[in-house]
């Protein structure tokens, strides 16, 4: 990634993936959580920080928010702070380790292993041999399941001992197969789900065991894992996994982080999840007041966040304002339709965004939006956007429209409104008597 001078490296500099290492330094603005919030002194990300840093007490928490809104990047900026004072933090990217459409709660505890492992390894406090041979037998048995013979000779060319180190690199190369499993091999996948189910109690003080060491040795410094992702998981599927095991996903002995579905906290089923985690939401950059005005600082910190990955002389006069303003706050959503811009004005050999461009970019935005909704869904997102914007009376109808992002969600304050693109859609189609903007 780098900054972007030319219309060709636009598609560089706004990828879709979270900053992390050195692009921190670059790239990262610093300044829009008190625009998320409605309060400088206000952070669910320095929340969770204090949390994490807690010696003891309560352990895990959802991250809710809107998809694109920079929940990644808020995680990764906060695991560098944690990892430069000496904690040991694995997150773990669970689209690319599971198939998100068939997921259960035992896949994450797998991974929790797995996770903690990949810590002892780099802290370098190996879990005692009797624990790594509970976990090979835990998994092995009943399995045709063996440990890698290389990683054993790999361990012998490096200087070390085959005791514990070796059959940590063994156990390691268990867990690379089991992960594959899971995506990929439905009869595979349940086996492993099933031992999980019938010795939990077994597999959790595992999990405590190899925690507790990495513990002592980072100081009292527990370790940290954080579940990305599971945010994308459609209402059902969420539910599946959380809400009929709160107690044990919550439960571990050390600090865990689970993105989750900012819809589903209208749920009446959520109020359940908060007697078991601490529940805290990155909200969108607020661009617009609740009463209809827009709201400078939240559009200025916005175009700060472009200025800081691309020169602003590639978007024309009055360019980069409305694609922010059509965007509602998506820092996704954003770059998306720039990066569509940027591909025209490319393709007509021109230097710079003009607004035929954006207008063209953001058609194809409001296209996608609009698939998500049905002439019945009209009259409920009118309500909202002519005033009914904190009190909600169909919850089940909001939720839909948050899962679909036609609905946005914003805080200091909690409160809605419409994606202006699906504003612009309903004004067209005569809907609306204050016209187009």
């Amino acid at each position: 990634m780098k900054y972007a001078n030319q219309i060709l490296e636009i598609f560089n500099a706004f990828s879709a993936a979270p900053l992390q290492g050195e692009q921190m330094a670059e790239f990262y603005c610093e300044d829009t959580m008190e625009y998320r919030t409605g309060d400088k002194y206000v952070s669910p990300i320095e929340d969770i920080y204090d949390i994490c840093r807690e010696p003891e007490g309560a352990n895990a928490c959802l991250l809710l928010g809107h998809r694109g809104c920079g929940k990644s990047t808020e995680l990764n900026r906060m695991t560098e702070r944690l990892m430069e004072e000496g904690y040991y933090v694995r997150t773990i990217h669970c689209s690319g380790d599971l198939d998100l459409f068939n997921i259960v709660h035992y896949d994450l505890f797998i991974l929790m292993g797995e996770a903690l492992l990949e810590i002892s390894e780099e802290a370098g406090c190996v879990p005692e041999r009797r624990v790594l041979e509970e976990i090979e037998d835990f998994w092995m048995e009943g399995t045709q399941t063996v440990i890698s013979q290389e990683a054993k000779e790999a361990s012998l060319e490096s200087g070390m001992s085959v005791g514990t180190k070796g059959l940590l690199a063994g156990v390691l190369d268990v867990f690379a197969r089991i992960k594959t499993d899971l995506k990929y091999n439905e009869q595979t996948r349940t086996e492993y789900r099933q031992k999980i189910n019938v010795r939990s109690s077994e597999w959790m003080r595992i999990l405590r065991d190899v925690a507790d060491r990495i513990t002592d040795a980072a100081g009292g410094k527990r370790p940290i894992i954080i579940f990305e992702d599971l945010d994308r998981l459609d209402p059902e599927d969420a539910w599946t996994v959380f809400y009929n095991y709160p107690a044990i996903l919550s439960g571990m002995a050390f600090p865990v982080i689970y993105t989750f579905p900012i819809a589903l906290s209208y749920d009446a089923k959520f109020a359940a999840m908060e007697s078991y985690f601490i529940t805290k939401t990155l909200p969108m950059i607020k661009i617009e007041t609740i009463d209809g005005q827009p709201f400078q600082e939240g559009l200025a910190i916005i175009r700060d966040v472009v200025e800081k990955r691309a020169s602003l002389a590639l978007f024309e006069a009055d360019v980069l304002e409305k694609l922010i303003r059509y965007t509602g706050g998506s820092l996704r959503d954003l770059f998306r339709v720039i990066n569509a811009a940027a591909k025209r004005a490319n393709r007509r050999n021109s230097g710079s965004i003009s607004m035929e461009d954006a207008d063209y970019a953001l058609e194809e935005e409001k296209t996608s939006l609009t698939r998500r909704i049905e002439e019945k869904d009209y009259q409920f997102l009118l309500n909202i956007y002519q005033g009914n914007r904190e009190r909600i009376e169909d919850k089940e109808m909001l939720l839909k429209m948050l899962q679909a992002t036609v609905v946005l969600e914003y805080n200091g304050r909690r409160w809605h409104n419409v994606h202006p693109l699906v504003v612009q859609f309903l004004q067209e189609q005569g809907l609306m008597n204050d016209g187009g903007q």
